[in-house]
């Protein structure tokens, strides 16, 4: 098993309600994981006409395949903005 991060940017013009299902969503994604919110930031440069957006890390332990496979799902989800799934050295 590896070790990968999953950082996710999701629109911030999304209600509470909306958000925390698009970030569960994409933990489901995920077989085993732990994350954290750093919450809402302001972007480096405007996405999609928004200059504010919220970021999460998911930390998590996959096999090889898995990040392609995450990635794929996060392509076509709505409300997330930018998305990288890395492998943390062990």
């Amino acid at each position: 098993m590896n070790k990968y991060e999953l950082a996710l940017v999701v629109n911030a013009k999304l209600e509470e309600e909306e958000r925390a299902a698009v970030v569960e969503k994409a933990k489901g994604y995920v077989t085993r994981y732990g994350g954290t919110e750093w919450g809402k930031k302001r972007l480096a440069y405007e996405i999609q006409h928004m200059r504010e957006a919220y970021y999460y890390f998911i930390q998590f332990e996959a096999d090889a395949a898995a990040p392609a496979e995450i990635e794929s799902h996060m392509r076509i989800m709505d409300n997330v903005l930018r998305y990288l799934v890395v492998k943390k050295e062990a």
